[in-house]
């Protein structure tokens, strides 16, 4: 964007920050047509090849010089005055319609990916939760050594042989991993499509609508409606026990003397369908409070890269080049999930007691609280960043990089951002997957691609309202995003996104400890149960 097709560095960031919003986003679309119709099968296949798709288009934008403004005359002085032609718009058009097409083959991609390898391990097994807790690790691992190659290789092959060879070695990537995807196809599990989760939702809240005025204790209540048998209505679903939660909603399933033998669905529902909908309603806050994770996250990938421009970035002779420095957080992500099930498990499970170290909410707590102080460290290290910057004479020089001032204090921040992703996203993840009704287990892992996509998107939001408000161009006053950073102020910023994830976090914490596992909710419904019928009078036909 601002290299190439020589758009400003605001408005770039901000087009990549959108991209990736949407993409993420989008996700829901790909869980809702996975659960519904396709299988997490089909629509892996089927938006993996749109994914290759618009890689191999981006591949060509930034191969034939058709569709990149001429490069002649440009250096990077010019490139930060605007003396550089801009990308016309049909050139940008281009960009964008291959850039959406493979953010498009994400959202199939992404909230499918991890819940069909979860659905390979057979839920009867008594090392179940084991090897699902062991697969999400691995599954993030796998991610992580992919972030890992991308800000190293791909980087190398596109500073020696330009951006048409990183992007076409990304295509070839693709194009073998979808190889490798198919060969696998003998050997899956599957579970079968439930049907659209949106209309046995919709369905729900219009009987519930429908029988607002009828009391629980009316005389026309018979009871709470379920089919008959172990299965549920629901394809590929069991049933689930009735919960007290938003009672509101068990209206949809009151079954009432006026309703026949074949009711209509949208009158009356099982208590299945019920329960799905309040499942789904109850983990909503906790994937919401990962939304500020993610803002970090958004923010340190173009703020941080900005930082480093200013300083020195050689580690003995050898001088890594700044767009390799976001391999760092990757890196101790690796470290952290290698070292894993040998150091923190071990440790944390004669504090917690519990079998694995740490519960799906806690580990999701713990990320939340290293993001804290990962971003309050960025905090004080630009404020002195900025300070030494000031006092030493590069206030205007701002990319020229000061010799005696290293950008490895930046690994402090990339470290612990890395420690808390590991703790957070792999948590929620995992929590996603078994909290989710069994036919809408799609659906879940989406609400962690959507509370990144929305952390984008928050993250431009913020960028944009802290330019317009901190900055006066009459006055001369830059704001805290000035392009140049030594005038600007990004340790506000950073201590902003502090104060916000303090708060954000007393939030999750609320609400975490409200939050009642499903496993918990089986035991207690059970108990219950056992405990009414010790209490039930014995009838003498009985007797």
């Amino acid at each position: 964007m601002f290299y190439v097709m020589h758009k400003p560095f605001s408005s770039s960031s901000n087009a990549v920050n959108n991209f990736l919003g949407i993409s993420q986003v989008s996700s829901v679309f790909g869980g809702f047509l996975a659960d519904a119709y396709l299988g997490r099968y089909w629509t892996i296949a089927i938006f993996a090849t749109i994914y290759l798709g618009g890689l191999t288009g981006i591949t060509l934008c930034a191969t034939m010089n058709t569709f990149i403004p001429k490069q002649d005359e440009c250096d990077q002085l010019s490139l930060l005055l605007g003396k550089c032609e801009p990308a016309n718009s049909w050139q940008m058009v281009y960009l964008y319609t291959v850039l959406y097409i493979t953010g498009f083959g994400a959202a199939g991609i992404r909230p499918c990916v991890s819940s069909f390898g979860a659905d390979q391990f057979d839920e009867r097994s008594k090392d179940y939760k084991t090897h699902l807790d062991r697969f999400f690790n691995f599954f993030y691992l796998s991610v992580t050594i992919g972030a890992i190659v991308a800000f190293t290789l791909v980087v190398y092959i596109q500073m020696k042989h330009g951006w048409g060879s990183a992007f076409g070695s990304l295509a070839i990537a693709m194009g073998i991993s979808n190889m490798l995807f198919f060969v696998g196809t003998p050997l899956y599990r599957h579970r079968l499509p439930g049907g659209s989760p949106l209309t046995r939702v919709a369905k729900v809240l219009v009987a519930a609508f429908r029988k607002r005025n009828v009391s629980f204790s009316s005389s026309e209540y018979i009871g709470l409606y379920e089919v008959p048998g172990k299965r549920s209505a629901i394809k590929g679903s069991g049933k689930i026990a009735h919960t007290d939660d938003f009672r509101y909603l068990d209206k949809a399933a009151l079954q009432l003397k006026e309703d026949d033998a074949n009711p209509s669905p949208w009158r009356l529902c099982t208590v299945t369908q019920v329960e799905e909908v309040k499942i789904l309603i109850k983990l909503i806050p906790i994937p919401a409070c990962t939304i500020m994770i993610n803002v970090i996250l958004t923010e340190f990938l173009t703020l941080s890269v900005q930082q480093a421009y200013t300083l020195n970035t050689y580690m003995g002779r050898l001088k890594l080049p700044v767009t390799c420095m976001p391999v760092f957080p990757g890196l101790s992500i690796f470290l952290i999930l290698s070292l894993y099930y040998s150091t923190f498990v071990p440790l944390s499970r004669r504090i917690t007691g519990h079998p694995h170290g740490a519960s799906q909410l806690q580990r999701v707590g713990i990320g939340l609280a290293v993001s804290i102080l990962s971003v309050a460290w960025a905090g004080f290290f630009e404020r002195y960043r900025r300070n030494y910057a000031v006092e030493h004479g590069y206030e205007v020089s701002f990319l020229t990089p000061m010799p005696d001032l290293s950008a490895f204090w930046l690994l402090i921040q990339y470290c612990l951002i890395g420690i808390a992703e590991v703790f957070c996203i792999v948590g929620l993840l995992e929590f996603l997957y078994e909290e989710a009704p069994d036919a809408m287990k799609s659906i879940g892992s989406a609400y962690a691609a959507l509370a990144g996509g929305i952390g984008c998107f928050v993250a431009s939001i913020l960028n944009t309202i802290v330019k317009s408000t901190t900055g006066n161009a009459e006055k001369m006053q830059p704001s805290w995003l000035s392009q140049n950073i030594n005038t600007g102020r990004f340790d506000y910023l950073y201590w902003l996104l502090t104060v916000l994830s303090v708060i954000n976090f007393f939030v999750y914490l609320y609400y975490a400890r409200k939050y009642k596992y499903r496993s918990e909710q089986r035991i207690e419904t059970t108990m219950t149960m056992m405990e009414n019928k010790q209490n039930t009078p014995i009838s003498m036909e009985a007797k």
